[in-house]
């Protein structure tokens, strides 16, 4: 009988040459692991057209990897040690550089030798005037967004060669060229889009509401409504450093409960989109998961009345539901204390933005506008809310239900489907609306520009016109005086917050959970992640 050392060498050889032979596929394997990123949200685009009338938010993240602008923003560090875009800061992206003209009435961009889209195909100005010329003809909101920065005529449009593109300006406005650096202003393969184009569809909207045609950092390399997109990346992409990350996957995951299980079991590297109690307690636990938490610029949850109809026709009416509003209840059962207050202050005295209203919850003042507006019996109602945002939505209608009982409005509610929320919204027919609104542009003047404005046919959701606001809201947007430019803001904020044909709430928060090996990630005024910018580690 052999003894058994010697029975055993052989055997320790064997598995010596198979986990030597093994040892590059799992370092492979590894590796692999380190370039993929799986994302899990509650819902995903509703189409890969960001110029298409009713895209929804996550179809500004497909735009934002798969297309690109002529520049973007630039990125900074906040004191937290977390990132941010930088809204002071333009920096080249599909244009390696422009100038501006003398007289300032219009820019030459250069764009980037060598830049291709997804087919191989160069880009071009061709493709830029292309694109811009389908923005102004979309309609709705695409058209909107690009008149914010006064380009609305295809006339400014100038091809001066291949490489070589001019806008023309109508008037000096600050807004321009930060408005050619957000998602509706991305750049599309007109010669590809032009195939699928027809002359009931001139733009190629139907096709490109489930095809792209873009040269960004990523290609949709697979895209299944409902479920989940597959981003792989695109090699050959030219217009920033080449991203760490070869592929993410998107994954649709409707139960808040199921997202953080998957986070928390590894089975899913970040996630965005879950309730303020799930950041809330994550932020506090010690583990492999963090949270990176942003005040979201520009942006309110709010209670909005329809100012076109009875009875929010009437301004003590909405007053007086001003002041029934339970503020602390929604901040502490809604949002969990995950924001900043825009209520309880000591009224507008200048023009710094965001700032709180003066109202807070008043019982008694409430009743006694409601009398005086001649509804002491009070009336019924319905409150409206996406049910995409329910998980914030529903306990802050549900307080607010309970709340404008005690004034005798009673009120139903109603759960709108997120994907018919936009196209709800803009009917401007319903008579109260729990909803959130955020301007990509950090002024706020834009801000009002998009809910205020009585020309707005968009996110001026309850139908409130006012022209004194109006011409206020104008003259701020070229306003060159600082003094000025602080009495006039000043001057619309306090309009709007007087007649209040929207209670502003609270700031929200943009609060993302990740792994600890995710690094890279930045808060962003669409926001979606930029995947160009995250790694693993």
């Amino acid at each position: 009988m052999k003894p058994l050392r010697n029975l055993l060498l052989p055997l320790a050889a064997a598995l010596g040459t198979t986990l030597l032979a093994t040892a590059p596929a799992l370092v492979h394997a590894q590796d692999k692991r380190l370039e993929t990123l799986v994302v899990a949200n509650e819902f995903g685009p509703n189409m890969l057209d960001v110029q298409g009338v009713g895209a929804n938010r996550p179809a500004y993240g497909v735009s934002w990897i798969v297309y690109d602008r002529l520049m973007s923003y630039g990125r900074k560090q906040l004191a937290d040690g977390t990132y941010s875009y930088d809204f002071t800061k333009l920096e080249p992206e599909l244009a390696e550089s422009w100038e501006v003209a003398p007289d300032g009435m219009s820019v030459v961009f250069h764009l980037r030798k060598g830049a291709t889209f997804h087919d191989g195909s160069p880009v071009t100005a061709e493709d830029v005037k292309w694109s811009f010329e389908r923005a102004l003809a979309m309609g709705g909101f695409p058209t909107f967004q690009m008149k914010a920065g006064s380009v609305e005529k295809p006339e400014q449009f100038e091809v001066v060669d291949a490489q070589t593109f001019r806008l023309k300006f109508l008037r000096k406005d600050k807004m321009t060229l930060p408005d050619l650096a957000v998602p509706v202003a991305s750049i599309y393969n007109a010669k590809l889009a032009k195939q699928h184009a027809t002359a009931d569809d001139p733009w190629a909207a139907n096709w490109l509401k489930t095809n792209a045609a873009g040269g960004g950092a990523y290609k949709v390399a697979s895209w299944k409504p409902g479920q989940e997109i597959v981003y792989d990346r695109f090699d050959a992409w030219k217009n920033g450093p080449l991203p760490k990350l070869k592929r993410v996957i998107q994954r649709d995951v409707p139960s808040a409960g199921n997202r953080r299980a998957l986070l928390a079991r590894g089975d899913i590297d970040i996630t965005f989109e879950l309730p303020p109690k799930d950041f809330n307690e994550m932020a506090q636990e010690k583990g492999n998961v963090k949270v990176e938490s942003t005040p979201i610029e520009n942006s309110m949850w709010y209670l909005g009345m329809n100012n076109a109809k009875p009875p929010f026709d009437n301004l003590k009416v909405r007053q007086a539901v001003a002041w029934v509003v339970p503020y602390d209840k929604i901040m502490q059962n809604a949002f969990y204390g995950r924001g900043v207050p825009l209520f309880g202050g000591s009224g507008v005295k200048d023009g710094s933005w965001m700032q709180p209203t003066a109202f807070k919850t008043d019982l008694a003042k409430a009743r006694q506008l409601m009398k005086e507006a001649g509804y002491e019996n009070g009336f019924e109602t319905t409150i409206s809310f996406d049910l995409g945002t329910a998980t914030v939505s529903e306990p802050a209608v549900i307080l607010i239900q309970e709340a404008l009982a005690q004034i005798g409005i009673k009120a139903g509610i109603e759960k709108v489907p997120g994907s018919n929320w936009r196209a709800a919204i803009t009917k401007k027919d319903m008579p109260m609306i729990f909803n959130r609104f955020g301007g990509w542009l950090n002024y706020p003047e834009y801000f009002f520009f998009w809910a205020y404005h009585g020309q707005n046919a968009v996110f001026n959701t309850m139908g409130y016109q006012n022209e004194k606001l109006d011409k206020l809201v104008e003259a701020a947007r070229f306003e060159t005086d600082a003094k000025k430019y602080d009495q006039e803001v000043k001057g619309f904020i306090d309009i709007a917050y007087t007649e209040v044909p929207r209670v502003p709430i609270v700031q929200p928060m943009m609060d993302v959970a990740m792994q600890k090996n995710v690094h890279g990630y930045t808060y962003w005024f669409h926001l979606q992640p930029d995947y160009r910018q995250i790694y693993k580690q």
